[in-house]
């Protein structure tokens, strides 16, 4: 590891990259701290511990949407944008269809609509976000819909901005400009949320008995650590199926060929699906009515016992869902076919695709189970212990910033190696 780092500054142009993606981030880390212009950021500060949706946003953005921030809203909304084009490209709406299969020209196609759509979500979100706030945490100084409005407008602005940092850091950074985004956000945070941890701890003790509090402490950061290790490999487990092309010579057993699928191949996108299908009747209801706003809100929070089972309950389900729309393994068994390759001792065609199926629906199931419990556990945990929910065990987070750590290094790795050869081969 420390000569893959050594390795890295040593080439220029990756030191030229690291460089640049760390002054960007450090832009985003100053934007996070600059509060939109009319917000008492305290009023919703106080309320961050004791609910726990605002305490996951919080967590993903690195404490901007504590302080409302022009960042708060992070790059949430364009997510979001992602995966509804994402799902209307799947043969739902046959133009966007054909711009996926348009390959590059159609992506960039997407992608412009993707932001516009993403422009629109932003500002519906931020509308809602801030009237929902200010009736209940009375956030704003002035409730004129002009406020309203302007507050809006400013989240906007920072959602579009951070896609624009996010831009620089694909192009002229380290690449994943989006995820990096919001790896430094949770990254970020996590300090202060040990800090806390420590002095909850050690607060409840009595004089003397300090070293039950550091017991605690140490078994919190063990915790930590295993989910951290759970999520490694639950990110590295592959089934691999074996593949055989006609007419292919085998030496000594060595030449074969693997299909990999991993047990999580949906990563954390059923967690916002989850998150998002029980907030949503939420933001609606407060508009519509706000008593029946709190009572819903009371039933689905994720602190009581109903609001946390549905919860899993949903993030199980949604992972075969969008684990069944990311892989089109009937396309894959086709090409299969095409190409002459099989699977030994299973039939090419139907059989292929109803076994690849079956294989897939096991080790989701693997997956799924491995999500759920990792989504659960930063709700679960306050629930037993006294430690409040903006400090609890960020599960989603966990993955987010293992999952681009990991693509990050193996990228950083690929240009280290393509350099070498590169190098040796003009020798």
């Amino acid at each position: 590891m420390l000569r893959t780092f050594a390795g890295l500054f040593k080439n220029k142009d990756i030191r030229g990259r690291i460089l640049f993606t760390l002054a960007m981030l450090l832009i985003y880390r100053i934007g996070a701290s600059i509060p939109v212009p009319g917000v008492d950021a305290s009023a919703l500060a106080a309320q961050i511990s004791d609910n726990s949706i605002l305490s996951m946003m919080n967590l993903l953005g690195g404490g901007a949407f504590e302080r409302m921030s022009v960042f708060a809203m992070g790059v949430g909304p364009y997510i979001t944008a992602s995966i509804i084009i994402q799902l209307l490209s799947m043969d739902v709406i046959p133009a966007l269809t054909d711009m996926a299969k348009e390959g590059k020209t159609g992506r960039r196609k997407l992608d412009k609509i993707t932001r516009y759509f993403a422009v629109v979500l932003a500002f519906i979100q931020s509308f809602s976000m801030v009237y929902m706030f200010d009736r209940q945490y009375h956030i704003l100084e002035n409730t004129k819909a002009s406020t309203y409005l302007f507050t809006a407008t400013v989240l906007v602005a920072g959602v579009m901005f951070l896609l624009w940092i996010g831009d620089r850091i694909s192009y002229k950074g380290i690449g994943n400009g989006i995820s990096m985004i919001i790896f430094a956000g949770i990254v970020s945070n996590m300090p202060a949320n040990f800090m806390q941890v420590f002095n909850i701890l050690m607060s409840g003790q009595a004089q003397g008995a300090a070293f039950s509090g550091i017991l605690q402490f140490a078994g919190y950061c063990l915790v930590y650590l295993l989910i951290i290790v759970g999520v490694v490999i639950m990110q590295l487990a592959v089934r691999k199926v074996p593949i055989q092309y006609s007419g292919a010579i085998r030496r000594g057993g060595n030449d074969v060929t693997y299909v990999p699928f991993r047990i999580n191949s949906a990563s954390v996108i059923p967690v916002i699906f989850a998150s998002a299908i029980i907030t949503a009747p939420q933001i609606i209801l407060s508009f519509v009515k706000y008593d029946w706003y709190t009572k819903v809100s009371n039933v689905l929070s994720m602190q009581k016992p109903l609001g946390l089972i549905l919860y899993a309950v949903l993030t199980f389900l949604f992972t075969f869902f969008y684990t069944d729309l990311q892989l089109d393994l009937d396309n894959l068994a086709e090409n299969l076919d095409q190409n002459r390759a099989y699977i030994p001792g299973i039939r090419p065609g139907e059989e292929t695709a109803a076994y690849l199926k079956r294989v897939v629906h096991r080790i989701t199931v693997l997956g799924a189970t491995a999500l759920t419990i990792i989504a659960v556990i930063p709700y679960l945990l306050p629930m037993v212990t006294t430690l409040p929910n903006s400090v609890s065990l960020g599960g989603t987070g966990i993955i987010i910033v293992v999952g681009v750590a990991m693509e990050t290094m193996n990228a950083l790795k690929s240009q280290l190696t393509s350099v070498k050869y590169t190098g040796t081969a003009f020798r």
